[in-house]
């Protein structure tokens, strides 16, 4: 799932940013305060799993949950994504060893509790752990990227 939003109010942070020339640090600066802002929704999505994990097995969703970077053809453009370890897909080829060393065991059936299934509803734990904080992680994302280009613009590291 893909959610996109703009970002507005921000006129004097973006001509702070048209002023910078070094787009690699600009990025670099983006993804770390990108990350940051999704350990929000990564708790979320935490919290929403424990309420349905079963604590009598081994595999627990919520040590599967995790943020990376997501990949982009513009150079401009940061992703960063939430998930869980080990994928959605089981087939004859996956090596179920792999997944269950994973540190939250095998969990690829989270899927069907986050999407349901033809005889089991839906019980959602990821999705609305970006949609319910989807103004605190814009908050926290513009909160962190502009101290982060602020702190380097006084002392010179980005012109």
């Amino acid at each position: 799932m893909s959610v996109d939003f703009k970002l507005e109010g921000m006129d004097d942070f973006m001509r702070n940013l048209d002023v910078l020339k070094d787009r690699k640090a600009v990025n670099k600066r983006a993804r770390a305060a990108a990350r940051k802002a999704m350990q929000l929704v990564q708790f979320a999505a935490k919290v929403g799993a424990s309420r349905i994990d079963d604590p009598v097995t081994r595999e627990n969703i919520t040590e599967n949950i995790v943020i990376r970077n997501g990949k982009s053809r513009d150079l401009n453009t940061v992703r960063m994504r939430v998930g869980v370890l080990g994928g959605a897909a089981v087939n004859a080829k996956t090596d179920r060893a792999k997944l269950a060393a994973l540190p939250g065991g095998e969990t690829v059936y989270w899927r069907y509790i986050e999407f349901g299934t033809s005889k089991v509803p839906a019980t959602p734990f990821m999705r609305p752990a970006l949609a319910e904080n989807i103004q605190v992680v814009t908050d926290e994302f513009n909160k962190h990227f502009m101290k982060s280009i602020e702190n380097a613009i006084k002392k010179g590291k980005i012109t």
